[in-house]
């Protein structure tokens, strides 16, 4: 008996083939022709032909000039068209709000990088990013209606199928929030929400430091410590969203407590508040820092230390030293778990470059094993404090690709070309 055939679907054939000719021409800096487009995806002139009309009736798509040609006609070129729509990428972080408006090339259009404060509760804070993603908007001449994705990072656990948090740690009253369908509901625009250590890495991955690396790994070290997992060339979240907790992994049992409600927690000895606290408490120590001349109008943040270490302040130094050492520690036993092939560090701490640095790699050198060792390439994120907020813009981006390998017909919302 011969084993029944499979017939594949003819609209999920189309629309791989779509996304396989939108991933060749955004691909291309100078623009390719049709052929070079069939050539590039292995799909028939025919069907590229067909596939490019339409794209190039949504908007997406753009002819913008003539190639060259060994002999016959010139072919005309096509790009990306990025006056197609617009993206907002917005960084939500303990302290601080970052929104950048984007084009669809990913161009920063405005950006908008305010304090914060994401202890006053979600419905507060979800007004106040409201507020700033409007005003960014203002700064480019743009309008909401323009935006096709939306993509939102927050210093928690992320259930994204729910588009919620999960017992987060460093945002009281944020538990189950519905955190992506009030911004949907607000614009009625597709919203992606994901943890920052997440779309650290994707904003490495697409943007900075980490391009083209499959294997990745992205340590945050702000108010809290995060880590972002790009795994094979996909951020890997777990069952609950909860995957790269980096921060909760126990460094000392007879440490400080955490707001976890554990004690002695890599985020509790080595987090940006946990730096600002030892430092402040040197202060009243009377020890001899520089710090003591901030402490006299304001308490000291992880950021003094930072700039007053590389102003050679040995107080601070030796703060970042000790936190250096233990990221180093909890980072051994996942590069000996995950052999990733680089390590990337980024968040408000690592603007001490070296000084933080020097002492993570040597940690790592000295209790994770050789082999993993050596291939895990340990440096800073290129995008500093960008790289979340551009991890968001690469999912809006994402998200709003999807809807033009899914839909046939020029959505309503685009910009005029």
């Amino acid at each position: 008996m011969h084993p029944k055939k499979t017939v594949a679907d003819p609209k999920i054939v189309r629309q791989l083939n779509k996304s396989a000719i939108l991933e060749a021409i955004r691909e291309s800096e100078s623009g390719i022709s049709r052929a070079d487009a069939a050539r590039l995806t292995t799909l028939s002139r025919a069907t590229v032909s067909a596939i490019v009309d339409e794209l190039l009736h949504s908007g997406v798509l753009r002819e913008t000039g003539i190639g060259v040609s060994l002999a016959g006609r010139p072919p005309t070129l096509l790009q990306l068209n990025p006056e197609a729509g617009r993206v907002i990428g917005i960084d939500v972080g303990a302290t601080h709000l970052i929104v950048l408006a984007t084009d669809l090339n990913g161009k920063t259009l405005a950006d908008s990088d305010i304090d914060f404060d994401i202890a006053i509760g979600p419905e507060a804070c979800l007004e106040g990013i409201c507020q700033a993603v409007e005003a960014t908007l203002k700064k480019c001449g743009c309008d909401i209606s323009e935006v096709t994705g939306i993509g939102v990072g927050v210093p928690g656990p992320v259930n994204v199928s729910l588009g919620t948090v999960s017992s987060p740690p460093i945002m009281p009253g944020w538990d189950g929030f519905p955190i992506r369908c009030k911004i949907e509901d607000r614009w009625g625009k597709p919203t992606t929400l994901d943890n920052d250590a997440n779309l650290g890495a994707l904003g490495e991955w697409a943007f900075g430091a980490g391009r083209g690396e499959p294997n990745l790994v992205y340590i945050k070290v702000a108010t809290g410590i995060g880590c972002g997992l790009l795994l094979d060339g996909k951020i890997y979240n777990g069952v609950l969203g909860t995957a790269g907790e980096i921060g909760h992994v126990t460094i000392s049992e007879d440490g400080p407590p955490c707001k976890c409600g554990n004690y002695g927690c890599l985020e509790a000895m080595a987090g940006g508040e946990a730096i600002a606290q030892r430092a402040q408490l040197a202060v009243k120590a009377g020890q001899r820092t520089s710090l003591a001349e901030i402490n006299h109008s304001r308490p000291v943040t992880a950021r003094d230390v930072a700039l007053a270490a590389q102003a050679g302040d040995p107080v601070s130094q030796q703060l970042l030293n000790d936190a250096g050492r233990h990221l180093g520690c909890a980072l051994a036993s996942l590069i000996n778990l995950l052999n990733p092939g680089l390590v990337l560090l980024g968040g408000g701490v690592t603007g001490a470059g070296n000084i933080f640095l020097d002492p993570v790699r040597e940690a790592v050198g000295q209790r994770s094993l050789r082999s993993s060792s050596t291939a895990a390439r340990i440096k800073l994120a290129a995008l500093g404090r960008r790289s979340t907020v551009l991890g968001a813009v690469s999912v809006a981006l994402t998200e709003t690709f999807r809807h033009y390998i899914e839909a046939g017909e020029r959505p309503t919302h685009l910009v005029s070309a």
